[in-house]
């Protein structure tokens, strides 16, 4: 098989939630530990760090990994979903995956992969894993898919866990209140393991102190103690000031990376605190100094590959694509395109349809003009019903059969002071960065 071959086999041929929803989830480790017995434990041989929560976790994976990089590791990285290209997902050192190595995967293992009829991610997850292994990385850097109990991901013993937050996103899958999606979030949690909460609620905060409680697994609220001081978006960059770290500039924009910051900083005291955090020199090791920290964070998208984070894609006018497809990314993001300085707003919009559409409709800015569009995804809403309900509370626009075709229509409109957005789902950025970038 070619690369292409392989990558559209992994799309069709396996059971894939990105593209079905419901019905390409399966739920437990069965196939998962199948797997890893198969290929001989791969996830035992490199240290880990497990990353669960509703929103920032791709943030946040990406740029403890590029701090890990700049500290002279060998980093592997698993994130999801990819936007542009499959290899995305598995990266050492920002390189993705090469395509031979995907192809070879596929071909020498499915005579014992297809009759478990494995999920598209339970196979990536095995992949990356297999990779990271035959590769001899020093680390990963591992994003939970979906949920964290019950996630594939969720076999290895890692180093540090993480919870950046909890929302009420995939309800159907892992719960209708916040209490149940941080029991699900909360399965991270191994015995003994240090675990950051990024951010905790009244609902959430209790199950939490009792599961690391019940785990003897030392538990820290980033929030509680805040290590970014201030924050300021300066265009393309965030400025930010730290408790102990001094002055960081973020490569990543967007006024919620202040609390993605503030999460990492203290997974970072962690890792400092266990002895993982060094700087390699000429085969010695010392404590890593605050000059790697910040060129990780100032560097994260070149070193890691990381898009769709309020990435600036040009200028006058400009455009901003931002992968943000959930009511609490948005409750971010309204806010942000509030603060925007322009003459007129245009904004590509779709979402996906197990989302809380009238919940994220609703924060939309009402001044901007609309240009409904869906994502090339079964799950897309259509354009038309997006339409629909934006008359119905206000918002402005018409309806645009394609991501392509919204944004070209935008972009026609569009003056030197004007500014376009795309977003709405991870789907229509990645639409967007394919066909129109």
């Amino acid at each position: 098989m070619t690369y292409k071959e392989t990558c559209n086999y992994l799309f069709t041929q396996t059971p894939m939630f990105e593209k079905q929803g419901v019905s390409g989830y399966k739920e437990g480790l069965e196939n998962t530990l199948a797997l890893d017995e198969y290929l001989g434990h791969p996830h035992r041989s490199f240290r880990s760090i497990h990353i669960a929560g509703t929103n920032g976790k791709g943030s946040c994976a990406h740029t403890l990994a590029a701090v890990l990089q700049q500290c002279g590791y060998k980093v592997g990285l698993y994130t999801s979903p990819h936007l542009v290209d499959f290899r995305e997902r598995i990266r050492i050192n920002g390189q993705p995956i090469p395509e031979n190595y995907v192809i070879d995967f596929v071909e020498k293992k499915k005579e014992f992969f297809e009759p478990l009829n494995p999920t598209f991610f339970e196979l990536t997850t095995a992949m990356a894993f297999t990779y990271f292994k035959d590769m001899q990385i020093d680390i990963a850097v591992i994003e939970v898919g979906l949920g964290g109990r019950l996630d594939c991901t969720n076999i290895i013993t890692p180093i540090l866990s993480v919870i950046t937050n909890i929302g009420l996103d995939h309800t159907q899958l892992l719960g209708n209140s916040l209490e149940q999606i941080a029991m699900e979030k909360a399965g991270i949690i191994k015995r003994g393991v240090p675990v950051v909460i990024g951010e905790a609620l009244p609902e959430t905060r209790p199950i939490f102190e009792a599961i690391a409680e019940e785990n003897d697994a030392p538990i820290i609220f980033a929030e509680d103690q805040p290590e970014v001081l201030h924050a300021e978006l300066q265009y393309s960059e965030m400025i930010y000031d730290t408790r102990s770290y001094g002055k960081i500039t973020g490569g990543l924009c967007g006024q919620y990376q202040k609390k993605n910051t503030n999460t990492i900083l203290w997974a970072i005291r962690k890792l400092e605190d266990l002895g993982y955090l060094y700087r390699f020199t000429d085969d010695s090791k010392s404590p890593a100094k605050g000059h790697e920290i910040k060129i990780g964070f100032k560097n994260v998208c070149e070193s890691t590959g990381l898009k769709g984070r309020w990435q600036v894609i040009r200028n006058s006018p400009t455009v901003v694509c931002d992968t943000g497809h959930n009511t609490a990314g948005w409750d971010y993001l309204s806010k942000q395109l509030d603060e925007v300085k322009c003459d007129k707003m245009y904004i590509v919009f779709g979402v996906v349809e197990d989302k809380d559409v009238d919940g994220i409709m609703a924060l939309l800015p009402k001044h901007a003009e609309y240009f409904f569009t869906k994502a090339n995804n079964k799950r897309a809403v259509s354009e038309h019903v997006l339409h629909m309900m934006g008359q119905q509370i206000g918002l402005t626009g018409d309806t645009y059969s394609s991501v392509a075709e919204a944004y070209a229509a935008a972009i026609s409109k569009a003056r030197t002071n004007d500014f376009v957005f795309i977003g709405g789902s991870s789907y229509v950025v990645a639409d967007f960065l394919k066909n129109c970038v």
